[in-house]
């Protein structure tokens, strides 16, 4: 069976007046919300404590409660209560299901005759008040992260100018455990939130419930206390993780207190102890602010006695939700419309889409190595990331079917094509292509020769090719002039062999035999 409540001092303040008014031990007790024996039990202790209402000006809680209880401070030889240890019970506290009631229920077996319930949470919570403000909020082991931007930089000078670039100092905080991490990135720009979130993940080795940013464009696009609008691609980074995104209210620090604490700490570690130090590069300065974090990590905190490193593995590692396989992969979404080329443009170069969503509307995955499209949540086309070459990636498949047989030509086509007439014109097609700004530009004059040459004996068309290469006529008019001027000089002969042997009015070699 319980035991019987204690009274807090004011409520004894209470007590003592309404009994000097002569109000009954039950109407006390209903007053007070507490039982009938409480109410006596505690004007037994005011009477064996000479306690009398009106109490003296300079009557403090404190000097009540030895006068009542016998607690710490209290002269030699009174009998006071057993003290738990306040630390570990507020580190208890913070494991997830353990209530103020569990911790009560155990101190109570180990000491009978302590402190009861309402007196055991009131010293609880003014153990709780006494430590650092982070401490104030009560989170639940494997509940929250803090994340957050510190205002302040710290500066990286370039190898080759000497120019100092400002790095942004970017800090996370487990809830239960105060487990930090910190590093620096060159901006707040969406790549780098996202980069440190996947490293902070695999710091902590898994994940909280909930994040808790800062209501910062790269993680929340629309601040709203009701209605927050995240950042497409941060809400698909913790859909992988499995974790939730709570941002702060507008304007309302107290919400992320752990994390502006925390900012303040690291703060003072991190550019405190490395003020001395020049760094050269960004991996350089990360390596000596990891180094940092974990002295910080390691360092005992004062209230609590332990560290936080001790702290997490103690109550917070188990609590967090494992990691999948592979870290998350950064990828940019954007809205694009498809051009009337049926390809649409990402960082400069051409993307193509099938042909029939000429201007409509398209969401654009864009990874360091893939580009991928999609239409009303299906997707639709995928390309290998392009950096340098050329502009346009064009999926065959995409081209309507005329583009398409003009997209199979080739220079590799037209000189096969060429070579199996013969060496002078596989050479002139050759020229015609090496002619032109662009091989391209030439497909149409190549086309255009090769079927001017269709039904012409080969030998005439080597001769034709043969003479155009001296000449130097490399378009189709030039080519066509050459071979009708080749087909007369043919006619012309054959007919000038028929006049001289097969006239009718010869008479012929068999005439004078």
């Amino acid at each position: 069976m319980p035991a019987r409540r204690e009274l807090s001092m004011r409520q004894m303040r209470y007590l003592l007046r309404l009994h000097h008014d002569g109000v009954s031990a039950r109407e006390i007790g209903r007053l007070l919300g507490v039982a009938r024996s409480t109410i006596q039990d505690s004007l037994k202790r005011a009477t064996a404590a000479e306690l009398k209402w009106p109490l003296p000006d300079d009557a403090t809680d404190d000097a009540l409660e030895r006068q009542l209880f016998g607690r710490a401070g209290a002269a030699p030889g009174q009998r006071r209560r057993a003290e738990p240890d306040w630390a570990a019970l507020a580190r208890e506290l913070k494991r997830p299901g353990v209530t103020m009631t569990i911790l009560w229920e155990e101190y109570r077996e180990t000491h009978p005759g302590g402190y009861g319930y309402s007196r055991f949470c009131d010293l609880l919570r003014g153990f709780e008040r006494r430590l650092t403000p982070v401490m104030r909020q009560h989170h639940v082991a494997g509940d929250k992260a803090f994340v957050d931007y510190s205002g302040k930089r710290i500066g990286i000078a370039d190898p080759t100018t000497g120019e100092i670039r400002e790095a942004e100092i970017f800090v996370a905080v487990l809830g239960a455990s105060n487990l930090t991490y910190a590093e620096a990135t060159w901006t707040q720009q969406l790549p780098d939130w996202i980069g440190a979130h996947v490293r902070m993940f695999r710091f902590f080795g898994g994940s909280p419930r909930l994040l808790v940013p800062d209501n910062l464009k790269s993680g929340v696009q629309k601040a709203s206390f009701y209605d927050p609008e995240i950042n497409r691609t941060y809400g698909a980074m913790a859909t992988y993780y499995s974790v939730g995104i709570l941002p702060a209210r507008p304007a309302k620090p107290r919400d992320k207190a752990k994390v502006e604490s925390g900012v303040r700490f690291a703060q003072s570690y991190i550019l405190g102890r490395l003020r001395q130090l020049t760094f050269f590069s960004l991996a350089e300065c990360n390596e000596a602010i990891a180094l940092v974090m974990q002295r910080m990590n390691e360092r005992p905190m004062r209230k609590l006695g332990v560290s936080r490193r001790e702290l997490f593995e103690k109550i917070e590692r188990q609590t967090l939700t494992a990691l999948p396989a592979d870290d998350w992969e950064f990828a940019e979404w954007r809205r694009a419309r498809v051009n009337l080329d049926y390809h649409i443009e990402v960082h400069d170069f051409l993307y193509s889409v099938p042909h029939t969503l000429l201007r409509a509307e398209v969401d654009v995955r864009i990874t360091a190595r893939t580009v991928e499209i999609f239409h009303r949540g299906q997707r639709v086309g995928a390309h290998q990331r392009r950096y340098l070459g050329r502009k346009h990636g064009t999926d065959p498949d995409h081209m309507p079917s005329s583009h398409r047989r003009y997209a199979e030509w080739t220079p590799d086509r037209f000189r096969r094509w060429a070579s199996k007439i013969g060496p002078s014109t596989e050479g002139l097609i050759v020229a015609v292509l090496a002619s032109r700004p662009h091989p391209e530009q030439g497909f149409r004059t190549c086309l255009g020769i090769l079927r001017s040459y269709r039904g012409v004996d080969p030998a005439h068309v080597e001769a034709v090719s043969a003479r155009a290469l001296e000449l130097g006529a490399l378009n189709c008019k030039s080519v066509a002039s050459l071979l009708a001027q080749k087909r007369d000089k043919a006619a012309s002969k054959d007919s000038r062999q028929a006049t001289l042997f097969d006239h009718t009015n010869l008479r012929g070699p068999g005439y004078y035999h």
